[in-house]
């Protein structure tokens, strides 16, 4: 029996503790660099596995496994931690119910609607094979449970704490997610797999006034409405349509109460770009449409741009990414393991490798129910009926993705890990 086949064969009776795990996270979520609970359980749990060597505190709020198994390659594997500001509406029996202070002093609700619960209990599940099974395998494990994705911040904040100093430099770096799609699928992409992302703010300069004489303001609130619009030409007007470019304004706030033109609108604004070039095209025109609705509007100051964060494009290893896919088509069947093109989401994974300097491969697999997937496919129904991750109704199929996120990444490893004694002497 190869050491694939004998740890994924040992899954099943892990299975329901790690379901147990996993509610228990999803009921529990917390904010970027917030998830204290979230990082004593991973502790506890890589503890009780036993042969792990375990640093808590690490970019703040993450934990790493350190597992020395003799002689061999080192293989970083790397979950996310973090929740959402989303009220949940899944109605599971174990949605959260939980709030949170936020960064900026608000009370806001708490979800984990990315699916962040699920690669937490995911990489516990893949560890416990790993601590379990140590004569199928040879060389370092290095478990990375990293707080912050979703605020931008989380690797490189793990990067500045010495995660490359601190512990083994890896050979490889794997991560993975669960998205929309049904259980059992398995897709990545060589070469860029996902596209930056930047993160910025536009504060528009007004003059206030009585709601009543809008001629003695200047009104910042439609100076951020016609910026808002505007901003939308960028992509259909200025890009080329083969270029994929996102351009959201995903927050507004203006004043305090309908009778009061307020001196100030701020905008928040996520740019999705897939190169360079692009990136620097489309920032530029965001600075020139802002100056240009605060000109033709009379602003009593120009606008102030703030860049608040900038992940990088999430580019694969073109040969070791089908290296993981043959891993996968290995562990689910060829037909499991799709090949599939870049996506305008954005992560902060791509972070670690070029800290590290060594070569990365990043993975989607499905985590909803099939026969919902394809009712909603047949019905061309698939925007109202499937829930997208950040969405409050975003739902995986608990058991069935659990199980596929922790053979996904355990085949993946495997694919670097040396044979231990067991496996030589089977050989």
């Amino acid at each position: 029996m190869d050491a694939m086949t004998s740890l994924l064969d040992a899954l099943d009776p892990l299975l329901p503790a790690l379901e147990a795990d996993y509610q228990d996270l999803h009921a529990h979520p917390e904010l970027a660099f917030q998830e204290k609970r979230t990082a004593a359980l991973v502790a506890e749990r890589l503890a009780a596995q036993g042969g792990w060597e375990v640093t808590t505190g690490v970019g703040r709020t993450g934990v790493v496994g350190v597992l020395s198994n003799g002689e061999g390659p080192v293989v970083m594997l790397r979950a996310d931690m973090d929740a959402l500001p989303v009220k949940e509406a899944t109605g599971l029996p174990y949605a959260s119910t939980v709030t949170a202070t936020d960064d900026s002093g608000t009370e806001v609700p708490v979800m984990h609607a990315c699916g962040h619960d699920l690669h937490v209990a995911a990489l516990l599940g893949a560890c416990a094979l790993f601590a379990a099974h140590t004569g199928r395998w040879r060389g370092t494990v290095v478990a990375v449970f990293q707080p912050g994705e979703e605020s931008g911040y989380g690797a490189r904040a793990m990067v500045d704490d010495g995660l490359f100093e601190r512990f083994p430099r890896p050979d490889i770096i794997l991560g993975q997610h669960v998205g929309p799609g049904p259980v059992g699928l398995v897709a990545t992409c060589p070469g860029t797999v996902m596209g930056a992302t930047d993160s910025i703010t536009v504060r528009l300069f007004g003059r206030g006034g009585h709601g009543s004489k809008p001629e003695s303001a200047v009104d910042p609130v439609v100076m951020a409405a016609s910026l808002v619009l505007r901003l939308q030409t960028i992509p259909s007007r200025e890009i080329s349509a083969q270029e994929p470019v996102v351009v959201t304004v995903g927050k507004l706030h203006a004043g305090t109460t309908a009778a009061v033109i307020p001196d100030t609108a701020e905008l928040g604004i996520n740019v999705r770009t897939s190169s360079e070039p692009v990136r620097e095209k489309v920032l530029a025109a965001i600075e020139r449409l802002a100056k240009a609705e605060s000109a033709a509007a009379g602003a009593t100051a120009d606008p102030e741009i703030t860049s608040v964060y900038h992940l990088p494009m999430t580019v694969n290893d073109k040969d070791c990414a089908e290296r993981v896919a043959d891993a996968h088509r290995q562990a689910f069947g060829e037909g499991a393991v799709l090949t599939m093109g870049p996506t305008t989401a954005s992560e902060d994974f791509g972070i670690l490798a070029t800290a590290a300097q060594v070569p990365s491969v990043y993975w989607f697999y499905g985590g909803l129910d099939p026969e919902v997937f394809t009712a909603a496919f047949a019905a061309g129904r698939m925007d109202e009926d499937i829930p997208q991750n950040h969405s409050s109704t975003f739902a995986p199929l608990a058991g069935p993705a659990l199980a596929v996120g922790v053979k996904s990444m355990v085949a993946a490893a495997l694919s670097w890990l040396g044979d231990g004694p067991a496996e030589a002497e089977a050989a």
